[in-house]
């Protein structure tokens, strides 16, 4: 008998029932085929690579009240919603002042046990994230038999294909170097065929993996996990140096998102659909979103730093009130289909508000309104009226394309505009970003011409210029005393 089922044994069953834990039969939990199955560290990695994998805390307990407040009957509730998704894997987050410090308590690392098999009752594996919130970096002894006791009764249970020892580290700590040198060899030790890697955040990025590849090459990690919160529209060129940093090793892109507080539900979902595109794109096999829920109120403990960061509430793929946001079919549709198609950018506005990417600029010079009564196919287009202009140019709908930029690659865009008393400068134009977000250029369209026009096809064709990264469609009508529609924009 393991010494984890040791631990367990030892638990009363009313104490295990105050828990919302009460043991199963093994064959229930999957514990009997997990143990009975050795997961080689090849097959767990493979998995790693190409895993849909969902970030995950209760959307009224994130981070350590997850652990401190359990609660089985929402967690199964979650975990049904996220395979729903077409997620296959779950990544879960401990933390050693929660679970017992220097060493784990028995009801947390049964709750561990539970969330595992929770888990898989629903076809997920599980990532291990241990050691977040926590910089007790003198204490290696103690975080070595801490992370043993969390992880050693899983070393050959393949339901669990890989552990990050320390979230978002930083190489930069010469303390935090010196105690992930000797605890990687000693989880090693206790769990050979287990996966191990880091994270970066999002300002460590591509600079802080190859230094953690540089400080570990005696120790090193199978795989690094990249977490990117940048642009997504330069999401690829991002991506690429991630992986030149540590090539040749496996990289995956563990938290990816962006907060429906900063940008719209629609651009959301847009970010993340040039995310998996852009992944694709340079051979990242595994993207997992942050995360499947938007937090209530009061729902991230307060000594976290996060807390009181309303942006961090709201990366959800689902409201805290359970409902589905524009970014669950994103997700849901890269991952069931293997692709996200450009109609996801409401190319036709025939999308509710909420889940339309298009955003406004220069609207000191004027603003578009999605409306009724002029569209040339569907019931919705884009009208703009009275318009001027500012020394920042025309006032413009913008979106950007999910298939990423590649400099020399040919471009074309379109669209339908119509126009009544119409005047000014009505066009299409194509602007390019070089990596750093920095204009390069556009390309502009024919013109509408001005009066009573029926509705008339603009047209962009132009290759990507060197050292572009990104692209942006901007649908422009300025100086204009009348009025004008667009409608059926294309991209490709």
């Amino acid at each position: 008998m393991s010494s984890f089922r040791v631990r367990a044994a030892v638990l009363s069953s009313t104490v295990l029932m105050s828990l919302g834990l009460a043991a199963a039969p093994a064959a229930a939990t999957g514990e009997t085929s997990a143990m009975a199955v050795s997961a080689t560290k090849a097959d767990r990695l493979a998995a790693v690579r190409i895993a849909k994998s969902i970030n995950y805390y209760p959307s009224d307990a994130g981070w350590s009240a997850m652990w401190t407040g359990f609660d089985v009957a929402r967690i199964e509730a979650d975990l049904a919603k996220a395979a729903a998704l077409g997620a296959d894997n779950v990544r879960v987050i401990v933390f050693p002042q929660a679970f017992g410090w220097p060493a784990a308590k028995p009801e947390y690392t049964e709750k561990l046990r539970k969330f595992i098999s929770i888990a898989d009752s629903h076809g997920l594996t599980v990532k291990v994230t241990l050691f977040d919130w926590w910089s007790g970096y003198n204490e290696l002894s103690n975080s070595i038999n801490w992370a043993k006791s969390v992880i050693g009764p899983y070393a050959n249970d393949p339901r669990v294909i890989a552990v990050e020892l320390k979230n978002e580290f930083q190489p930069g700590d010469a303390a935090a170097v010196a105690w992930v040198k000797g605890l990687i060899p000693a989880v090693r030790a206790a769990a050979p065929n287990m996966p191990l890697t880091l994270s970066v955040d999002g300002a460590t990025g591509a600079a802080g993996m190859a230094r953690i590849k540089s400080s570990l090459v005696g120790t090193p990690l199978d795989y690094y996990d990249f977490h990117f919160y940048g642009s997504s529209e330069r999401a690829l060129a991002e991506i690429r140096k991630a992986q030149a940093a540590v090539a040749p090793d496996p990289v995956v892109i563990g938290e990816t998102g962006v907060s429906s507080a900063v940008v719209s539900e629609g651009e959301q979902g847009a970010y993340l659909a040039r995310v998996f595109r852009a992944a694709a794109t340079a051979g990242v096999g595994s993207v997992s979103p942050w995360t499947l829920n938007d937090f209530a109120a009061g729902a991230i403990p307060a000594n976290s730093s996060v807390s009181t960061m309303p942006a961090q509430y709201k990366f959800g793929l689902y409201r805290a009130d359970g409902t589905a946001k524009f970014a669950s079919t994103v997700v849901r549709t890269a991952w069931t289909t293997g692709t996200v198609p450009n109609s996801l950018l409401n190319l036709g506005f025939e999308a509710e508000a909420s889940a339309s990417p298009w955003r406004q600029a220069n609207t000191a010079a004027g603003a578009a309104v999605i409306t009724t009564g002029m569209a040339r196919t569907g019931s919705l287009s884009a009208r703009f009226a009275g318009t001027t202009r500012t020394s920042a140019g025309l006032p413009s709908l913008v979106t950007a394309p999910i298939t990423p930029v590649q400099a020399g690659y040919r471009w074309r865009a379109e669209a339908y505009a119509r126009g009544i008393n119409a005047t000014g400068t009505t066009e299409i134009a194509l602007s390019w970003f070089d990596v750093n977000g920095k204009w390069i250029s556009q390309n502009l369209s024919n013109r509408l011409p001005v009066g009573n026009t029926t509705w008339t096809k603009l047209v962009v064709e132009a290759v990507a210029p060197a050292g572009a990264a990104s692209v942006q469609l901007h649908l422009k009508s300025g100086d204009n005393t009348g009025t004008v529609w667009f409608d059926d924009v294309a991209m490709s």
